[in-house]
């Protein structure tokens, strides 16, 4: 018997080349990481989109990404208008992984008609991989955790 039927991981065959290229191009086009977002702010100049915390407002204010605008994802359709410019591309970001919050926002926006793109790894990540966040009584940062945030936190090698 072959590993392609013994294999759990193969037991349905992965696709051509060509069909995995243009999955993961797709899902490039839908998706950024943490390091890229914080790169990007970063960087001098305008980053060239808007970050958008979709989360409550008691989570906002337990902490949210410097510069991010908050935007509950239940508000987009009534406040989206008045805190977003369509020509220019969103982010958006809830709390971390297991949370759909900001697919559920970005899904909202783009039916309103924004470019739209999802942070993967929400504010979690952001924390989790020592970024600088602010509450109500300032600026803080948490020291990276090993296992989410590479050695170089600016490059991953990836």
């Amino acid at each position: 018997m072959s590993a392609t039927t013994t294999s759990p991981v193969l037991r349905i065959a992965p696709p051509s080349p060509a069909e995995t290229a243009a999955y993961f191009r797709a899902s490039l086009a839908f998706h950024a990481d943490v390091s890229d977002v914080a790169g990007a702010l970063a960087a001098d100049g305008d980053p060239g989109f808007v970050l958008v915390d979709t989360r409550s407002t008691e989570s906002w204010d337990q902490g949210h990404i410097p510069g991010a605008v908050h935007l509950p994802t239940a508000l987009v359709p009534e406040r989206a208008g008045r805190l977003l410019d369509r020509a220019v591309p969103v982010v958006t970001y809830c709390w971390g992984p297991g949370c759909n919050g900001a697919s559920r926002a970005a899904l909202a926006l783009a039916e309103l008609g924004y470019q739209v793109k999802e942070m993967l790894g929400g504010f979690e990540y952001w924390v989790r991989e020592g970024f600088a966040y602010e509450t109500r009584q300032g600026t803080s940062r948490r020291s990276a955790d090993p296992l989410t945030a590479p050695v170089d936190a600016a490059d991953c090698g990836c």
